[in-house]
């Protein structure tokens, strides 16, 4: 009898979605597509630390699934040039060499500068624009217009064999636009009528009813008080938000005013958007920043940095009546066009009360309509959702409520619960002809940059910190005859941000004595190498400060052990 031949069937043809950041959170945007032998990636953000993160500068997404295959990674395509999407490149990419890169003109500038401050090599840089296409592995690419916060912003449908995905980027629904570019309505309804797989939208105003208002809006409010100011205005909008600078600048030139820029990522913004015709300033309308004291105060605006109450900003500068060309004084017109990034809160409010204290009057979105969100509110959600009519949807870009708040908003339009996914950093979703699920997770999470060091801060470090800022520090030193164990020098305790609260009582020669006493009764029983002795002089200090103080500061044991 002739045996029967058992074939293997072949693999289901299968998409993998992996957010690796910009999900149970806003910031650190990056998601990887995978099919087959190939991955692209879309985005590359950072996030901004939290209070309790003392001393980090940046926080940015573990990229370590991406490095482990950066074989199969074919791309890395950015919706927009916020720090969100692209400020983690010079920190990743590295790691990617030979990666290529794809984004409008301003996104493409935005980064080639970042590398180049960060010493990156740069990599293949594509620039592409809005109704463009690229082939990608087994992907399609095409970049679609979408209005947001910043110029060249675009989202993104991923053409593969499973399926479309639609990945909105960051948007909103302006139909006045300030670059009289609205979003492609048209193309997200074609991708619907054809078939949308997966859609995945920005569920950062999710919370907010009704529309966000038209960028055109701040602009007449600009007029409005350029219009009644009699002094120097100052004024403070995102860097990245050129079509913002825009409209300052064109109130500026109606009312007869000249322009001063301030602040580094101000100035460079502005240059690269003058360069790519993405902003237009008339000639002699620009006064460079040592000459403004040249130009009377009714015929000024300055345009500058600050607006998150950042310590080193020129508008903060200004305020603290240490800037080198310009000081905020009575008469001035300080508007604030930008709504604190969750966490600044206190920095702009210490801001607003120096800039009064100076003598300024203060405009800022509580009092006026000074900024409007770059985010669609929950109209415009269900807008791009009824064009695209999704199988699947995916809600990013937001935390966790955010992101259940969407799926709830999208189940109540009549979408089937088990069609949606809340994602999980890390949590791959797998698409394929037998239908979708949560899958394997992969290696993802926060990667904290401390200056130069890039993934050497963790936990342990950061509640030594916090152990450091909240109970202070005390360090004990002795040096000892390696050969006898006698005391050379010392002990000797000192304190640092700790403060002693025992009364009548010499409490720092109460510890040297203890401290004397352990060393002497280490030597005695024979146990007094470096380590050993500095780990009874830390637990006897320790049990000895609780006892008296009922705080825990840092404690510091130093032994020396020396030849004689």
């Amino acid at each position: 009898m002739t045996p029967v031949k058992r074939t293997e069937k072949a693999p289901i043809p299968t998409l993998r979605i992996i957010p690796l950041g910009g999900v149970e959170e806003i910031g650190k945007n990056i998601t990887a597509f995978e099919y087959g032998q190939d991955i692209v990636v879309v985005d590359c953000g950072l996030m901004f630390p939290q209070e309790d993160m003392l001393g980090i500068d940046y926080v940015i997404p573990d990229a370590s699934y991406l490095v482990r295959n950066k074989n199969r990674v074919r791309a890395i395509l950015f919706t927009h040039g916020h720090e969100d999407h692209i400020g983690a490149t010079p920190y990743i990419l590295p790691s990617l060499q030979g990666v290529p890169i794809y984004g409008t003109r301003l996104t493409l500038a935005l980064i080639e500068h970042k590398l180049k401050e960060h010493h990156v090599s740069l990599p293949e840089m594509n620039v592409v624009a809005a109704g463009d296409t690229v082939k990608l592995g087994a992907f399609e690419c095409e970049f679609i217009k979408i209005s947001h916060s910043i110029a060249g912003s675009v989202a993104i449908a991923l053409h593969t064999p499973v399926g479309v995905v639609v990945h909105t980027g960051d948007f909103k629904v302006d139909y006045t636009p300030v670059d009289d570019k609205p979003m492609d309505f048209g193309r997200f309804a074609t991708l619907g009528q054809q078939g949308v797989l997966v859609l995945m939208a920005d569920s950062t105003n999710v919370e907010r009813t009704g529309y966000t208002m038209s960028e055109r809006t701040v602009g007449e409010t600009f007029n409005r008080l350029l219009s009644t100011a009699r002094g120097r205005v100052i004024e403070a909008p995102f860097a990245s938000n050129v079509h913002r600078v825009q409209q300052i600048i064109d109130a500026a030139v109606r009312y007869g005013r000249r322009v001063c820029i301030s602040g580094r990522s101000m100035v460079n913004v502005c240059s690269l958007a003058m360069e790519l015709g993405e902003l237009f300033i008339p000639e002699g309308v620009l006064v460079p920043l040592e000459r403004a004291n040249m130009v009377e105060n009714s015929e000024l605006v300055i345009i500058t940095t600050g607006s998150q109450g950042e310590a080193m900003s020129g508008l903060v500068r200004m305020a603290r009546q240490d800037h080198r060309y310009i000081n905020v004084q009575k008469g001035d017109t300080v508007i604030l066009s930008a709504n604190p990034i969750p966490g600044n809160e206190k920095y702009v409010s210490r801001l607003i009360n120096q800039l009064y204290q100076q003598g300024a009057e203060v405009i800022y979105e509580a009092l006026a309509e000074v900024h409007v969100s770059g985010h669609a509110c929950q109209e415009e959600l269900k807008l791009i959702y009824q064009l695209t009519k999704p199988k699947y949807f995916i809600p990013v870009h937001g935390e966790y409520r955010h992101l259940m708040r969407h799926a709830m908003l999208v189940e109540k339009m009549g979408h089937e619960r088990q069609r949606i996914f809340v994602p999980a950093i890390g949590r791959t979703m797998e698409f394929s002809s037998r239908g979708a699920r949560f899958a394997d997770t992969v290696q993802a999470g926060p990667v904290l940059v401390d200056g130069l060091g890039v993934g050497d801060v963790g936990n342990a470090v950061l509640r030594d910190r916090h152990q450091l800022a909240e109970e202070g520090l005390v360090m004990a030193e002795v040096a000892l005859d390696a050969n006898t164990g006698t005391i050379l020098a010392g002990p000797t305790v000192l304190s640092r941000g700790y403060v002693f609260v025992k009364e009548n009582n010499d409490v720092m020669a109460e510890l040297r004595d203890l401290v004397e006493q352990v060393v002497t009764d280490a030597v005695a029983a024979g146990n007094w190498d470096a380590g050993s002795l500095r780990s009874l002089m830390r637990e006897s200090l320790r049990n000895r400060i609780y006892e008296q103080t009922n705080r825990n500061p840092v404690i510091l044991p130093l032994v020396e052990l020396i030849e004689t």
